[in-house]
């Protein structure tokens, strides 16, 4: 077919993990699945035996031998995974104790640094004594506010190696971002830098550290990380617990010790992005993250001894939690601090060379500002070493993918994912037996029975609608924060369509089994009725050269809705009538009349989360007049003044 970009050949099919998994299961149980598709429709109806196998195939350590693989209800949420086993989740990670490397630390300003494997479980047991010293047990909570370093990994670990929990923000989220997440779980464990870095600038954390602490009763010790700051001390900080600098925290040396905890004992909470309200606490457990990521690593990702995964992200973003997983299957990972484009937009674009990484992950605004800045990685860069470019946080445009197969190297695997904070795992995903078909993600993740659902709850296909998972899956979060009902989870996922996980994404299944993302559920707009993605849209103003950015919403007007669509144009640009003209062109040509903007109008900056996605809620609260609940969640609240009483938007 015309749409496929690439194709893995018959030898890099064979000797992928997905493929030796395939072989495997049609061994174990006489099967003969010979395609991708197989595999996934056999995932699904039977789950038990293929969580099993992954549990026999990454070679999950149970301290305690499970019951069964599933007890469940006749209805989502009812389940129970693996019942009666105990294990722990950073044993899995620490596994290696060679002295070949397991991190590597790049900061923006040059700084490397790297931890063997043998190193990393003697940095571990020596920040768990010390923890355990401090108090921490199973359960309680360990809270960080750090960039992604090498000490924040190493405190994840050693946090649950323990039983405890671990939730962490990144030093960009301001002080309210900060108390709304770490205030409702109440942490008796506070790790944060003292200052950091970006864009070349060092950042003073001092003055915002004392005024969370302040809102932060329940702690008792506070580790400090000099950081971008090495002139800190203690005495620079207010607060009733210990505090401690890392290097006089902890001495590394000895083994690390792990406390097995139930299947679905807590591991993480992780926090949704907080733009109309309070952040939900998501809580996710140690087998099921344990499970989800192994199976995404190891045979969605193709991950493995030898391969090094980059993925960019900071800390406050479930893409670090997914990314450190990869040490599960043996993989080294590769952390880097910073701007992306610091000192220059070639910036990761040297570590994939220098460091030799072969699994590069990024989102699609950084793929969109290299092609738009005219950058030309296959011709500056060697790029011997990569074999896989991962796509997360938003839609990736046709237009992306072609750059990506013209531009950056033609015979890599572009594996667009999504999923979300609340699984921190993805529904749909890439894999390494499967065509690249342009603008679309490959299929379905194994294990996780996904459909499209259109409004009277009936799958669907080449039709858009709500994704939805119809049958428990072990990543499942077992529960929300201060939720002991579980009525909280049950009006977030399943009160769309009662017992079936709605994930809130407007998307599409392609005759062939791809899968299209067409937006948020919530951010979609229906001018007279009609139901269109946001994401739609964006897809043909990326085509428009002068625009680098935009949001569209529906503004309400004379009782319906409008589409209004804000660009960012390029510096030398005006929005004139005839830009204008030609945008509606673009999306006319290649949509429908409905999906055209009724306004467009220019503005300087788009607004967007730290972890880089567009907030087009925020953009429609503020255009209608309604607060914007949580502006900490943005990486940069000031562009939404330029949304205020616009006079645009007034006739």
């Amino acid at each position: 077919m015309s749409d496929i970009l690439w194709q893995p050949d018959a030898e890099r099919i064979a000797h992928s993990r997905m493929d030796h998994f395939r072989r495997d299961i049609n061994q174990r149980h006489g099967l003969a699945l010979s395609s991708y598709n197989d595999l996934h429709r056999w995932s699904v109806e039977h789950r038990e035996a293929f969580w099993q196998a992954i549990v026999d195939g990454f070679d999950i350590r149970f301290h305690t031998q499970p019951d069964a693989v599933l007890r469940e209800g006749a209805h989502m949420p009812s389940a129970e995974w693996f019942p009666g086993a105990t294990l722990n989740f950073a044993e899995h990670l620490l596994r290696r104790r060679d002295d070949a490397v397991a991190v590597i630390a790049v900061a923006e300003n040059g700084q490397r640094e790297q931890l063997t494997w043998a190193e990393l479980a003697e940095q571990v047991a020596g920040v768990q004594a010390s923890l355990k010293a401090a108090g921490v047990g199973l359960g309680d909570r360990v809270a960080a506010c750090m960039p992604n370093t090498w000490q924040t990994l190493v405190a994840m670990l050693a946090t649950t190696s323990l039983g405890a929990i671990w939730s962490c923000s990144s030093p960009d989220f301001g002080t309210h971002g900060v108390i709304d997440r770490f205030g409702q779980i109440e942490p008796k464990v506070l790790i944060t830098c003292a200052g950091y870095r970006y864009a070349g600038k060092d950042i003073d954390q001092t003055t915002k550290v004392n005024e969370i602490l302040a809102q932060l009763p329940s702690l008792q010790q506070l580790i400090i990380v000099p950081y971008a700051r090495p002139q800190a001390c203690i005495g620079d900080y207010h607060t009733h617990a210990n505090v401690t600098l890392w290097d006089d925290f902890y001495q590394p040396g000895g083994e690390p010790r792990f406390i097995p905890v139930p299947f679905n004992h807590p591991l993480y909470v992780l926090y949704s992005s907080g733009t109309t309200g309070v952040p939900k606490c998501i809580v996710h457990s140690t087998g099921g993250v344990l499970l989800q990521h192994a199976k995404e690593h190891g045979l969605h990702v193709d991950l493995g001894p030898g391969d090094r995964l980059f993925y960019y992200t900071t800390c406050g973003w479930m893409m670090w939690n997914w990314l450190v997983s990869a040490l599960a299957v043996g993989s080294a990972v590769v952390l880097y601090d910073g701007s992306p484009f610091h000192p220059d937009n070639q910036r990761l674009l040297d570590l994939i060379d220098d460091e030799r990484i072969s699994v590069f992950g990024t989102s699609p605004k950084f793929l969109a500002t290299l092609e738009s800045s005219g950058v030309k990685p296959a011709a500056s860069h060697d790029l011997g070493s990569l074999k896989t470019l991962l796509c997360t946080g938003s839609a990736l445009s046709p237009q992306s993918y072609d750059f990506v197969y013209r531009d950056f190297k033609y015979d890599v695997c572009l594996a667009s994912m999504s999923g979300g904070t609340d699984v921190v795992s993805c529904f749909v995903n890439g894999n390494p037996m499967s065509a690249v078909r342009r603008g679309e993600i490959m299929g379905k993740s194994l294990g996780m029975a996904v459909e499209v659902w259109n409004d009277a709850g009936v799958a669907v296909i080449g039709e858009k609608g709500e994704l939805v998972c119809t049958r428990h899956f072990p990543a499942m979060p077992v529960g929300l924060w201060h939720d002991a009902d579980g009525e909280k989870l049950r009006k977030s996922y399943f009160s769309l369509f009662p017992g079936v996980w709605a994930q809130g994404d407007y998307a599409e299944q392609l005759p062939h089994g791809g899968m299209l993302i067409h937006g948020r559920s919530d951010a979609v707009l229906n001018p007279g009725g009609v139901r269109i993605g946001t994401a739609e849209i964006y897809r043909q103003v990326e085509k428009v050269p002068q625009v680098l950015d935009c949001v569209a919403i529906g503004q309400q007007w004379q009782d319906d809705v409008r589409v209004v669509l804000f660009v960012r144009l390029q510096d030398d640009v005006a929005l004139n009538d005839n830009l204008q003209q030609q945008i509606r062109q673009v999306i006319r040509a290649n949509t429908t009349p409905r999906h055209v903007p009724a306004k467009i109008v220019a503005v300087t900056d788009i607004p967007r989360t730290i972890s880089g996605k567009v907030v087009e809620l925020a953009v429609r609260n503020v255009v209608h007049g309604e607060p914007v609940k949580n502006t900490d969640a943005l990486a940069n609240p000031e562009a939404l003044e330029q949304f205020r009483h616009r006079p645009e938007l007034s006739d």
